[in-house]
């Protein structure tokens, strides 16, 4: 487990779980922790993507590193400017707790609250979670 964290700058936002910061002089790509946002092609994954800007393109961000995952990207939990961004994708309704890898259940009753205000994504009858759509939507050719 990665424990020091890293004062960054962050320079684009990928989509609503990912993005890249420069952190002393290196940039690194940071896929946020416990979350799960719409894809890109998915409903809501422009939507998303705009949030995560929102909260941290071009501001300073403390990056609290975790694991890194099979695409060697730095799961982190990211603080942009004294906002949890990680937390504030899910207030917003912009992404789901992402039940395989959460850590922290309290991330459920903020999703929850998304859920019964209809908020972001909410608002649709039937979101689909972003593994589920990974599962049944073929990638795009190349």
């Amino acid at each position: 487990m990665l424990t020091t964290t890293l004062m960054c700058f962050v320079i684009s936002v990928t989509n609503g779980d990912t993005l890249v910061a420069s952190c002393d002089h290196h940039q690194i790509v940071v896929r946020l922790a416990e979350i799960d946002a719409p894809e890109k092609r998915q409903r809501f994954g422009l939507d998303s993507k705009l949030s995560l800007s929102e909260i941290c393109l071009n501001k300073n961000a403390e990056v609290a590193p975790k694991s890194k995952d099979s695409h060697g990207r730095t799961v982190a939990y990211v603080t942009c400017e004294g906002i949890d961004a990680n937390t504030e994708q899910i207030k917003r309704g912009m992404a789901w707790v992402f039940d395989k890898y959460v850590t922290n259940k309290g991330l459920y009753d903020i999703q929850n609250k998304a859920k019964s205000s209809q908020s972001g994504l909410w608002k649709l009858d039937s979101p689909t979670p972003p593994w589920q759509w990974r599962k049944n939507t073929p990638a795009p050719k190349l």
